[in-house]
């Protein structure tokens, strides 16, 4: 991994030693706990999933989290909104998904502490024609992460998938490998009619691939309050999904929309903006789920 920051070391308590003079054995090493995977998934383009992954990713990395983005979207949007150079990207997701390479080869820090990426390429759009006759081509991701969470140098508490804007053997990769979906919503008329058939995928990835597979929650995106079908919207939303429905609404905001032209998430570009504080209480609300998931 390409970060020499002090930041992401991991902490090793003192040995203690038995009072007998000959010391104590030295007990086995604990296994790296597993990150929690998330999928920033919706088959829609244009509803913020990139702009959810980086900032999202920021936030937690702003709260004290360990943050991994693996971008899937063969545009790359997720890797060049962090800064990543493409001349920098000379071990992608793509070279990940192909058995080319460990995901470890790949992860590159960024200008955030805590916050690193697998950048990907647009060799990432021919990966289905590539293994898509393959035993394993769902579960290639998977594959990736568990080799990945062997590797004790790499202590990520969060692994955030940027999705492609289809779903294709790529998302369902991603929907293989992880915990839960969050699901970015932009607050416009089909915003619906979209989700029916995200869910109905969803449930076809729970039955065939992976079981465990839940909702983490949808968010509501681009939202201008002096809408009225933005307020429609939300309102139907909250009603057809109740609790999945997280309570933070990222509203429509230009310093959002200018940050990624600079290579910079909004909160490191403009952190006392709208859409800023907006991630931040996001990132809050999901860290304050997972507590309720292991409570209950």
């Amino acid at each position: 991994m390409n970060d020499n920051s002090k930041d992401d070391l991991i902490a090793i308590d003192d040995l203690t030693l038995s009072p007998a003079d000959a010391p104590a054995a030295e007990p086995a090493p604990e296994a790296p706990r597993a990150p929690r995977v998330l999928a920033i998934a919706n088959q829609k383009g244009g509803v913020g999933k990139t702009t959810t992954a980086i900032n999202l990713g920021t936030a937690l990395a702003a709260i004290g989290e360990t943050v991994l983005i693996v971008d899937l979207d063969p545009q790359g949007n997720a890797s060049t909104g962090l800064g990543i150079d493409r001349r920098s990207r000379q071990t992608s997701t793509y070279d990940v998904l192909t058995g080319e390479a460990p995901l470890r080869h790949a992860v590159i820090g960024t200008a955030v502490p805590r916050l690193h990426i697998a950048p990907s390429t647009l060799d990432l759009s021919g990966l289905e024609l590539e293994i898509g006759q393959d035993r394993d081509r769902a579960f290639r991701l998977r594959h990736a992460l568990d080799a990945l969470n062997t590797a004790t140098d790499l202590p990520f508490s969060y692994v955030l998938v940027d999705c492609p804007p289809s779903l294709n053997l790529i998302t369902v990769n991603a929907m293989a490998a992880a915990n839960a979906i969050l699901v970015p919503l932009q607050c416009e008329f089909f915003a619906l009619e979209g989700l029916s058939q995200l869910m109905k995928t969803v449930e076809s990835v729970r039955t065939t691939l992976n079981p465990d597979l839940t909702i983490h929650g949808i968010v509501l995106t681009m939202y201008d309050s002096r809408n009225n079908l933005s307020n429609q919207v939300v309102a139907d939303v909250r009603q057809h999904m109740g609790r999945k429905v997280y309570d933070t609404v990222i509203p429509r905001n230009v310093r959002v929309s200018e940050a990624p032209s600079y290579g910079k998430p909004v909160l490191v570009y403009d952190l006392k903006c709208v859409g800023s504080e907006a991630y931040l209480r996001l990132a809050t609300e999901i860290i304050q789920r997972e507590r309720e998931l292991k409570a209950g």
